[in-house]
């Protein structure tokens, strides 16, 4: 138990560690664009007529903070972003916390949906796949697969859009129907976001899915003809208490493993999938900061979130295959 709770507060210091790094980086990636803060700023206000002097910037920048030395600011950000807090918009003049609101959790909700979805279908498929002596059934699996694989998610939302558009009048974009858009939440809004949100959470399980059914049928192919099943089929052993009790068991303890990667690659998909379905949440707003605005503040914190929320659920994958898998158990607990 000693060990075991060692390990685990190893693996939260590394989780820590991890985001310090990120953030650092981050943060330097925000300090090397042209321009800071207070010269954004001051430029917004000489285009809407005001005149502004060299000391009107620099008192600019001892209001932000500006100038006190790089790892001090660092230093202060780190703090506040571990608190929530990422300051204000250097083109919005708003607070960052503020602008998100519920915009990231909303994405975050739909990625680990999608992220759901995938597994829920990968999982039994990719057994299936990897077991059955059906060539039919195997091959068709084998094409699904491919084509989501082949089809970017980008692609098959505009031909979404395009057939629900033609057939039934409706593009099926954004998350909310007009009534409910600056509504506060209630059961009636809810079931408004979900009947809207299927949509975005489809189309981002779709290359997930094909993904993780090959890895799946590629790991279970790997484990069902080893000895130590050979020895449980001739224990008696059959069926599904076969297929779950030894090779899928041993099988799906990289598919734990690897939810950070396929949270972050879902994610990185959002805003190109955000933009064609006109949905209005972090992915959007991450579009907006790097392409058009140039709001490096914003940017930040939605990717310091990101990061934050990968980074916990790969410790709690850690702690799952530790409790679910023997092998690494024994490599803990000796």
């Amino acid at each position: 138990m000693y060990q075991f709770a060692r390990f685990a507060v190893i693996r939260a210091a590394l989780a820590v560690l991890t985001l310090v790094l990120v953030s650092f980086i981050v943060f330097s990636l925000m300090e090397l664009v042209p321009g800071d803060c207070a010269e954004r700023y001051i430029a917004f206000k000489a285009s809407q007529g005001s005149v502004i002097s060299a000391a009107d910037v620099d008192a600019e920048r001892v209001r932000l903070g500006l100038n006190q030395p790089y790892v001090q600011r660092w230093g202060i950000w780190i703090v506040n972003a571990f608190q929530g807090e990422f300051g204000d918009s250097c083109i919005q003049r708003l607070n960052i916390s503020q602008l998100l609101g519920q915009k990231f959790w909303i994405s975050l909700g739909l990625a680990m949906s999608a992220l759901l979805l995938a597994y829920v279908i990968a999982i039994p498929v990719g057994i299936i796949a990897a077991t059955s002596k059906n060539a039919t059934l195997n091959n068709s699996l084998r094409l699904v697969s491919y084509l989501g694989l082949a089809l970017p998610n980008f692609l098959l939302a505009l031909m979404i859009m395009l057939f629900s558009t033609v057939v039934f009048g409706d593009s099926l974009t954004g998350l909310f129907s007009k009534e409910f858009r600056d509504a506060a939440w209630s059961w009636a809004k809810l079931r408004d976001f979900l009947g809207h949100a299927w949509l975005p959470v489809f189309i981002l399980a779709w290359s997930a899915t094909a993904f993780a059914i090959q890895t799946v049928r590629a790991l279970m192919s790997d484990e069902v003809g080893k000895l130590y099943v050979t020895a449980a089929a001739a224990r008696g052993v059959s069926g599904r208490q076969l297929l779950w009790r030894y090779p899928a068991r041993h099988a799906l303890g990289p598919i734990i493993n690897s939810l950070g990667f396929d949270l972050n690659r879902i994610f990185n998909e959002l805003p190109i999938v955000a933009l064609i379905l006109t949905l209005t949440e972090a992915g959007s707003l991450l579009i907006e900061a790097l392409a058009r605005s140039n709001d490096q503040q914003m940017a930040g914190a939605i990717i310091f979130m990101l990061t934050a929320s990968i980074v916990g659920l790969n410790f709690v994958t850690d702690i799952i295959l530790a409790l679910t898998d023997p092998r690494v158990r024994r490599s803990i607990l000796g």
